[in-house]
């Protein structure tokens, strides 16, 4: 251990700290930080209905990033934790860093990673990155070329953030006709869809590999799978995600330590060598085909969501003193422990989620935390003292078991007491799991 680490240890139990954002995500990392003996008070900007109701954290109605660092150097925060991506891309690092104050994040030019997927393609590109085939356009006409040269399936993407409305998986050749349209002729994502990658269609089965970087080393965290689709059997709209658990079995500790080879550290390397040194979360969305070879669908410059409540879960001991290490450059000293339980969560969305979700329902009962129970609150609001949905994704109901069909008998059985109209969640949760041969 560090001499700088050991000696803040040895300071005492009065570390107060900063969580940017409002969902299920920044809930599991209050909820996580809040543990520590260390901390006194975890402050979330602006947190949400469930995370004004738990002890210890604090919620603060502020967004603005001039006012968010006026915060953290009023209160003597000992750091700030991003959870969300806008903030990054709008370069909260940057704006904390040159007044002093300790963040865990990437910087805005560093969260090109995820802000461009043009960026992110290109440098894969250049560095030798497994990733799918790809072209990128803004003039219409040309994309709509390259779709009839290549043919479908294929999958059109958004080059900026679209809040996870930026990507088609275009089956047929209208389907990604009429996504080029929406992007780069009507500007329905704005400046979001002014550029689209076009890629190849992959097959095989996602899974999400995150990691701790400190610009110099590397420290990943448990595997998860999510479930973007929004009915069971991965049919329907894609969405936010409607449920992850972990460990995925499909990363195997072959397979973990081929990832952390070709994708991982090879990244990392190649910001530094575009002389942009990464620090924070790093999301690798990967697509392992039927030989068990992985590529890089995707990069996120954050912890996903809802991986995250089903990871914070499994991770036992203090999760400040692995941040503390990640600031300090020292996370090659430190091993995290997990419970060697598997976490299952499900996401209970509101009606008429992911198109327009309705607001302000009533929630009725949501049961206490137990051992192997926990409920974080994404889409809540206090509204005169009692629960209502506030946004798409309401709440994520984790269970923790021995075993995956175990962990989803817990959460399902929960989630039967729960109840706000309009309410849908998948009831497959965990199926992969069930059914992997890994």
């Amino acid at each position: 251990m560090s001499q700088k680490i050991l000696h803040s240890l040895e300071e005492g139990i009065s570390m107060k700290i900063l969580v940017v954002g409002s969902g299920g995500r920044e809930h599991a990392l209050g909820w996580k930080l809040a543990q520590s003996p260390r901390v006194t008070a975890v402050y979330m900007a602006p947190g949400n209905g469930g995370t004004a109701l738990q002890e210890r954290l604090y919620n603060i109605n502020i967004t603005n990033l001039d006012e968010l660092a006026d915060f953290a150097e009023q209160r003597q925060i000992a750091f700030t934790l991003v959870g969300p991506e806008a903030p990054l891309a709008a370069g909260i690092v940057n704006l904390f860093r040159s007044r002093s104050l300790k963040i865990f994040g990437p910087t805005r030019e560093a969260a090109q990673l995820e802000s461009s997927k043009d960026f992110a393609k290109t440098l894969m590109k250049c560095y030798g990155i497994p990733t799918a085939e790809y072209a990128t356009f803004s003039d219409a006409d040309l994309a709509h070329a390259y779709v009839q040269e290549k043919g479908a399936p294929l999958v059109i993407k958004a080059d900026g953030l679209a809040a996870g409305k930026g990507v088609v998986v275009a089956q047929t050749l209208n389907e990604a006709h009429c996504a080029i349209r929406m992007m780069l002729t009507d500007n329905k994502l704005g400046s979001a869809g002014a550029r689209v990658v076009i890629e190849e269609y992959l097959q095989g089965e996602e899974a999400s590999f995150i990691v701790m970087v400190d610009g110099k080393h590397v420290l990943a965290l448990a595997s998860s799978q999510d479930h973007k689709r929004l009915l069971d059997g991965d049919q329907g709209p894609n969405t936010g995600g409607m449920g992850a658990y972990s460990q995925a079995p499909i990363i195997t500790p072959k397979l973990h330590l081929r990832v952390m080879r070709e994708i991982i550290l090879p990244t990392v390397r190649a910001m530094e060598q575009e002389g942009l040194c990464y620090t924070g979360f790093l999301y690798a969305g990967l697509m392992i085909d039927a030989q068990g070879n992985p590529k890089t669908l995707e990069f996120n410059c954050r912890m996903g969501d809802p991986e995250t409540q089903s990871i914070m879960t499994r991770l036992k001991g203090d999760f400040t003193c692995i941040l503390e290490h990640a600031l300090a450059g020292t996370l090659d000293a430190i091993e995290p422990e997990w419970d060697q339980r598997t976490a299952v969560g499900v996401v209970l969305a509101a009606h008429q989620y992911p198109y327009a979700p309705r607001k302000g329902d009533s929630i009725y009962y949501i049961p206490e935390q137990t051992e192997n129970l926990v409920i974080f609150h994404a889409g809540t609001n206090l509204v005169d003292d009692k629960l209502v949905t506030s946004s798409g994704r309401v709440l994520c109901v984790v269970g923790l078991a021995d075993s995956v069909c175990e962990a989803r008998l817990i959460a399902y059985k929960a989630i039967h007491r729960i109840q706000f109209d309009g309410m849908q969640y998948r009831r497959d949760i965990g199926y992969r799991a069930l059914n992997s041969k890994h």
